[in-house]
């Protein structure tokens, strides 16, 4: 099968020029003007633009947590994401404690196997590290799963300790992996909660002002300083709040590798949404919670000085009827989580670009390409150039769209962003030189997508 893209302006993370493109079977061949090749299909993407697919490295999909599963699963998941112009993701697979982390990634395998419909890959989270295991993180590297997640949250579930970040930091320093950090005080977080249950505060809010932004720039801080300490770079997840951002500022201007994501709904939302009456609020309950909107120009700041160098979702959907309210009477029950994967290309072009926050190049650089560069994937992925995957989403930035649980593909009761109308939608997407997406019509299949075995970090710039 081959495809020849005409006409279309293509926008990578450098450049900005008009050009054909011809693909054949999975890859790039060939970049020029007026090509004359005959092609299986031709696409004329005249007044549109030309971009590298979107990578979200940062979701959960069919992820148990809080008695309950996430309702997007491989599939569903998948298919959503590339609706919204995303065309790979990397997901969290979990080392069950105790066990071993090949448990955790054959589990996860398991998953996305016969079910996703776009490449994927994994970070595998870490619950914890004796000595013994700690030969189990290369061989996680040499199988491309080159990046592992530890939490400074959630006591008693996947929070481990300081020593135990610290030995994970150090083998990556010799194995070339890269640790991502979910950088919230999680015991201080879990007393205040405690008091706050005990003074009877129950409702969706009580999630948001028992894990203050002080908990999330602290422990963005030690982590920061454990990297430091062991000589390697960290990542940053989820970064919701100024005072976090000014710690990861603070590193950057003095030299050290620290890299960082903020997610869209952090850009968006505030404490105003988990305040909305009548247990609404549980919508927005997601960790680390929403802060209030003045971060929310700062977070945009960051992005434009790349002081934040990524925009995942943390995708992780919870119906609202049957899943969230578990904790109608509790917010400690509420599952914690948002669905995002399908609008996380839409909501930053149009807030970023169309607002004039952030360049075309800055857009496609912060959701597809740095993605690409820091988790090993470049230039195969997150690029337009002869030998990359065909990877590709033709993006028409004059049509309106308006984001409603009505009509967007995840497997969830509700958005996010209900009743918000942005300009520029993905109209046609490419996987692999396969158009899986045209117009609004699925045309992917389950099962198609592939592993993305990961080069380590750093690959991009040697």
């Amino acid at each position: 099968m081959s495809t020849l893209i005409k006409n279309g302006r293509i926008i990578t993370a450098e450049q900005d020029y008009t050009a054909d493109i011809f693909i054949e079977k999975d890859k790039i061949t060939t970049i020029g003007l007026s090509l004359n090749i005959t092609a299986d299909k031709i696409i004329d993407a005249k007044g549109k633009y030309v971009i590298p697919g979107g990578i979200d490295v940062h979701t959960h999909l069919d992820m148990p947590f809080g008695g309950t599963t996430s309702s997007d699963n491989f599939e569903t998941g998948t298919r959503a994401a590339a609706f919204g112009g995303t065309t790979s993701l990397i997901d969290f697979a979990i080392q069950p404690k105790g066990k071993s982390m090949r448990e955790g990634l054959d589990i996860w395998r398991k998953k996305a196997e016969g079910k996703a419909t776009i490449d994927y890959g994994f970070h595998m989270i870490i619950t914890d590290l004796p000595d013994e295991r700690i030969p189990e993180m290369d061989d996680m590297v040499a199988e491309g799963v080159t990046s592992f997640k530890l939490f400074l949250a959630y006591p008693n579930v996947l929070m481990v300790d300081d020593a135990t970040i610290f030995k994970a930091l150090k083998q990556t320093s010799n194995n070339g992996g890269l640790v991502c950090m979910h950088a919230e005080n999680g015991m201080v977080i879990d007393h205040i909660v405690k008091e706050t249950v005990a003074n009877g505060n129950l409702t969706p809010l009580y999630h948001a002002l028992s894990r203050p932004a002080a908990a999330e720039a602290e422990s963005t801080n030690r982590a920061i300083a454990l990297a430091e300490m062991a000589g390697t770079p960290i990542y940053i997840v989820h970064l919701t709040c100024n005072d976090a951002l000014l710690k990861v500022s603070e590193a950057r201007y003095k030299g050290q590798p620290v890299y960082a994501e903020t997610c869209t709904q952090y850009l968006y939302l505030s404490i105003d949404d988990i305040s909305k009456p009548d247990f609404e609020g549980a919508k927005y309950v997601f960790s680390p919670p929403v802060r209030e909107k003045w971060n929310q120009e700062k977070l945009w700041g960051g992005l434009q000085k790349n002081e934040l160098q990524v925009v995942s979702t943390d995708h992780c959907p919870f119906n609202f009827v049957g899943q969230k309210d578990l904790g109608k009477n509790d917010f400690t029950k509420i599952p914690n989580g948002g669905p995002g994967i399908e609008n996380r290309m839409q909501m930053i072009y149009d807030g970023g670009v169309n607002e004039k926050r952030i360049s075309l190049n800055r857009w496609v650089e912060i959701t597809s390409t740095n993605p690409a560069k820091i988790f090993g994937m470049y230039p195969r992925k997150g690029s337009i150039a002869p030998g990359s995957d065909a990877d590709i989403v033709i993006w028409d930035p004059q049509k309106d769209y308006l984001i409603s649980a009505k009509t967007h593909h995840m497997n969830v009761d509700y958005s996010m962003f209900e009743g918000r109308k942005v300009r520029g939608i993905a109209e046609t997407v490419i996987s692999r030189g396969e158009v899986i997406v045209e117009n609004d019509n699925f045309f992917g299949k389950a099962g198609r997508g592939n592993f993305v075995k990961r080069d380590t970090y750093g690959a991009a710039w040697k």
